[in-house]
C-alpha cells in the first residue's frame, strides 16, 4: 500500500508517549491510588491527581523556556513530585534526568555540565550544591505550581523522543549517560515486565529504587505505565521499610541483596510483617543463602526473581524464577535466568564466534539510542548490529544464563582468568561469611592476586588463614583467594552494589 498518511505517531489520536499514557490513566481510572507516599505522613495520590499536577508542572516549565529537545534535571529524593516533574517534561518532549543527592559539589557540576539542562529541579536541603537559579521544590512552589492550568499542554512529542537521560553508577568507571527514548517502554520494556516479570496493576510496590538510577527511574516508569501502586517511604532504613510492608500489605519487592538481608535481621520480621509479599525480585548480585532461607519461612507463597539488565538496555534483559534454591539450574546460584521475550541473545569469544562462556551480547527494540555527547564511546558498545553488554556470561543447552564477571573485574592471575563471582560464591558458604566480595590487587608475583573482603555474621570471628584454607578445598588452587581481609563493611553505591574500585584502592596492612 503506497500513498500519503496522516502523521498520527505525532498526534494524540495515536501517539505513543509516556506521558500520553498517564493521561489515559486519569481519565479511564481516576481514582486508583498511584503513590502512597510517607513524607513521613502517609499521603496517597490518584492517578488523576498526578496527571493535573504534571500537566501543571508541563505549563511551569514550559513558561521557563523548556521544550522538545530539551533535558530537564531533577536534584531530589523518591517523592511524587519528582514523578510530576518527570511526566510534565515528557508531556512537552524534553528528556529528564535526575542527580544523585549524595554526590559532592563538584561531582554535581561534572553531571550537570555534561547534561546541559535548560532547567533544574532541586529539593530545599539540596539547593546550596546546585549552581545558578534552580526551581526549588517544596511548599514555596505551590502557588507558582497553583496558578498553572491542569490541561493536557500542546506540544509535538514523538515516541522516538529521548525521554530519559540516565548516568551509568559509575562502579567501575566514569559515569555514563544513557539515552533512552519512549519508544523502549512502549514496546519493548513494560511488555517484557508484564510477561517476564509478571508485573500488572494489582501490585502493590515497595518502592526504594533511585530515581537517579535506571532501576528508579525505569521501574517507576513501567510501573506507572501498567497502573500499578507504589509505596514511597520516607527513608530505606529498614526498621521502618518492614513496618510499611506490613501496613500497606506489599506485594512486591525489588532491591539488591543487601536489602533482603537487612530486612530479615529486624526484630519484626516475620509472616505478620512480610506475609503478603509474593515476589522478591533482586539484582546487581547473588542472593545470600540466608536471605532465601529467612524469606521462604516468613512468605512462604513468595517466590525469588532473579533478573539482569542495564541502563543501556532501557533496564531488563533475562529473568528467572525459583521458589528454593533447588529450583535454581544445576544448582549454579550465578543463575540470571533466560532472555525476555524482546531480547535477541549471543554469547560470543573475542573473536565474535559463538562460545559457551564469553562477552553477552544483544540486540533488542530496548537498545538505548546513544551516551549522550560521547559518539566514540557509543560506537564501542554498539557494534556490528550488536550492544556489547561488557557481561561475562555462560550459557547451557536450555538457554540459562549464568553470569561469571564484569570484563573489568576478571581477575588475571598467574595467567589464569579468575572470576570474582565464583570465588564469591564460595565464600557465601562459610557458615561465618554474611557478606563478601573479591578482587585482583596489583602483586608483582601474581600480576594480580585474588584478595578477599568479609564481612562475617554478629558473633563470628574466624581466622582469614582458615577461611583460604576453606576455598582452596572448594576452588582450584589458583582460584582461592591469596588473602582474606575482614571488615565491618563493604563500600556500596546507594543500590547496595559493592563498588569494587574502591577495594582495589584501600590501604591493606604490610
Amino acid at each position: 500500500m503506497t500513498g500519503t498518511l496522516a502523521p498520527q505517531h505525532r498526534s494524540p489520536i495515536g501517539r505513543a508517549t509516556i506521558g500520553d499514557q498517564l493521561r489515559r490513566h486519569a481519565r479511564t481510572q481516576p481514582g486508583k491510588v498511584a503513590f502512597v507516599s510517607y513524607t513521613p505522613d502517609r499521603v496517597e495520590t490518584t492517578y488523576g491527581e498526578l496527571d493535573a499536577r504534571a500537566n501543571r508542572f508541563a505549563h511551569l516549565l514550559a513558561g521557563r523556556g523548556v521544550g522538545r529537545g530539551d533535558v530537564v534535571a531533577a536534584m531530589a529524593r523518591n517523592s511524587v513530585d519528582v514523578v510530576a516533574a518527570y511526566y510534565g517534561a515528557l508531556k512537552l518532549g524534553a528528556a529528564f534526568t535526575v542527580v544523585n543527592p549524595m554526590l559532592r559539589e563538584h561531582e554535581v557540576a561534572w553531571q550537570l555540565d555534561h547534561a546541559r539542562p535548560a532547567a533544574v529541579l532541586v529539593a530545599p536541603e539540596f539547593a546550596g550544591a546546585v549552581p545558578g537559579e534552580p526551581v526549588v521544590l517544596g511548599p514555596g512552589l505551590e502557588a507558582e505550581l497553583g496558578a498553572q492550568p491542569d490541561t493536557e499542554p500542546e506540544a509535538e512529542v514523538d515516541e522516538h523522543d529521548v525521554a530519559m537521560l540516565v548516568y551509568t553508577s559509575g562502579t567501575t568507571a566514569e559515569p555514563k549517560g544513557v539515552l533512552i527514548p519512549h519508544r523502549n517502554y512502549l514496546i519493548s520494556t513494560a511488555p517484557a515486565w508484564s510477561w517476564g516479570l509478571q508485573t500488572g496493576p494489582d501490585d502493590t510496590w515497595l518502592f526504594v529504587m533511585p530515581f537517579f538510577t535506571i532501576a528508579g527511574l525505569g521501574s517507576m516508569t513501567t510501573l506507572t505505565l501498567m497502573g500499578a501502586t507504589l509505596v514511597l517511604p520516607a527513608t530505606v532504613e529498614p526498621a521502618s521499610a518492614l513496618e510499611i510492608v506490613a501496613r500497606e500489605g506489599v506485594t512486591v519487592i525489588a532491591q539488591t541483596p543487601t536489602f533482603y538481608l537487612a530486612l530479615a535481621a529486624q526484630p519484626g520480621f516475620g509472616p505478620d510483617a512480610v506475609g503478603a509479599v509474593r515476589r522478591c525480585m533482586t539484582y546487581g548480585g547473588q542472593v545470600a543463602p540466608a536471605a532465601v532461607e529467612a524469606w521462604s519461612a516468613a512468605a512462604p507463597d513468595a517466590r525469588w526473581g532473579t533478573y539482569w539488565g542495564q541502563s543501556e538496555l532501557s533496564q531488563l534483559g533475562t529473568v528467572g524464577w525459583f521458589a528454593t534454591l533447588d529450583d535454581v539450574p544445576g544448582g549454579d546460584p550465578s543463575w540470571i535466568g533466560r532472555p525476555v521475550t524482546h531480547l535477541e541473545t549471543r554469547v560470543v569469544d573475542e573473536n565474535d564466534d559463538d562460545a559457551e562462556v564469553g562477552e553477552l551480547i544483544c540486540r533488542s527494540p530496548s537498545v538505548m539510542l546513544g551516551y549522550h555527547r560521547e559518539p566514540e564511546r557509543t560506537a564501542a558498545v554498539l557494534r556490528d548490529g550488536w550492544l556489547r553488554t561488557g557481561d561475562i556470561v555462560r550459557v547451557d543447552d536450555a538457554g540459562n544464563l549464568f553470569f561469571a564477571d564484569r570484563k573489568g573485574d576478571m581477575i588475571k592471575s598467574g595467567g589464569m582468568n579468575v572470576s570474582s563471582q565464583e570465588v564469591e560464591r564460595v565464600l557465601h558458604t562459610h557458615p561465618a561469611v554474611l557478606r563478601a566480595a573479591v578482587v585482583g590487587r596489583p602483586d608483582p608475583y601474581w600480576s594480580e592476586a585474588v584478595t578477599a573482603f568479609v564481612v562475617v555474621k554478629p558473633g563470628e570471628s574466624p581466622d582469614p588463614a582458615e577461611v583460604v584454607a576453606f576455598c582452596r578445598e572448594r576452588l582450584a588452587t589458583f582460584k582461592a583467594p591469596k588473602a582474606v581481609h575482614l571488615v565491618d563493611a563493604l563500600p556500596v553505591d546507594a543500590q547496595g552494589k559493592v563498588l569494587k574500585r574502591e577495594l582495589r584502592k584501600v590501604e591493606l596492612p604490610a
